[in-house]
């Protein structure tokens, strides 16, 4: 399997500051990558360093073979770039800034004009070619924006928050074109804060927060680090809830969680036949419970757990 991104220790310190403490990541070509964290987590400082935009203070960087810190203009030459603020001129239309870019990618005026009409259909655009950029919605200004970064087919695209301010219907729809870029033979690093995002659209997470590697794998490993299973009760009476959290602890070891829902706890089963034994338990302790029920761990949960926010 080709190796997309490999870095090795890497580190971005500022005056007083440091951003980014030596982080070691691999991402193989035709992957969806999700970088995860809150904000000033070093996302974003991370993805300026392996996209050129800034030196790496320390450790070392490489896309598909070229070293990041001595071989920039081989990496630019691959790779493309969608930040978290837009890079069009809103006085131009849809058709004139993909046709500017183009042309400073190296292609003729007639290549540049083809290439950017090809963008616009392939991005649900093309009725508003001729629509200058500041009578577009924000998620219309998103995917063009996304546009220009893939007008030199690059084998690597970095996306820095795409989906930061859209209404949940255009990140659905940004979300089907980041799949389908994937499908044309994409490799995509992406930024994010949305939890949601992540779980949905990586083939691989990983967990950044204050500039650390945290915690690192696919949604489902990342899961299974919290617990494979999560066992919720809810009680008919809330009188019984401290009885029912000393009986989980005294008797299975374990440590029940009180749930925002009411009168429901939720308690780590690795055992699943211990569910039944403890629902005996309960029934000759006389705890009645309205009902029951088995999940898995959101990766909202993950989060929370891994970095204690």
């Amino acid at each position: 399997m080709t190796i997309a991104i490999q870095t090795q220790n890497i580190r971005k310190d500022f005056k007083g500051k440091t951003a980014v403490k030596g982080i070691s990541l691999t991402v193989n070509e035709g992957e969806i990558f999700a970088i995860l964290g809150p904000n000033g987590a070093g996302k974003s400082t991370l993805l300026r360093m392996l996209s050129t935009l800034t030196s790496i203070s320390s450790g070392s960087a490489s896309i598909f073979g070229h070293n990041v810190a001595t071989n920039g203009a081989s990496v630019r030459q691959i790779i493309g770039l969608t930040g978290q603020d837009a890079t069009v001129d809103e006085n131009l239309t849809a058709l004139e800034n993909l046709t500017i870019f183009g042309r400073l990618n190296g292609l003729n005026k007639k290549a540049a004009k083809a290439r950017g009409i090809e963008l616009l259909e392939q991005f649900s655009l093309s009725s508003a070619a001729h629509k200058q950029l500041k009578t577009f919605s924000g998620g219309m200004k998103r995917r063009l924006d996304l546009a220009v970064s893939l007008i030199a087919r690059p084998k690597l695209v970095f996306l820095d928050e795409p989906t930061t301010g859209l209404d949940p219907r255009t990140r659905g729809e940004m979300w089907t074109t980041i799949r389908e870029l994937v499908a044309n033979g994409s490799t995509l690093l992406l930024t994010t804060q949305y939890l949601e995002e992540a779980d949905q659209l990586a083939d691989k997470i990983a967990i950044i927060d204050r500039g650390k590697l945290i915690a690192e794998g696919t949604p489902n490993e990342l899961k299974e680090t919290l617990a494979p299973t999560l066992f919720e009760l809810s009680l008919e009476d809330s009188k019984d809830i401290p009885d029912a959290q000393s009986l989980i602890t005294s008797k299975f070891g374990l440590e029940a969680n009180m749930l925002p829902e009411q009168n429901t706890l939720s308690l780590p089963m690795k055992n699943t036949s211990a569910m039944t034994d403890l629902l005996t338990t309960f029934e000759e302790a006389h705890i009645r419970l309205a009902s029951f029920s088995v999940r898995k761990p959101t990766l909202d949960e993950v989060f929370l757990e891994v970095t204690g926010n």
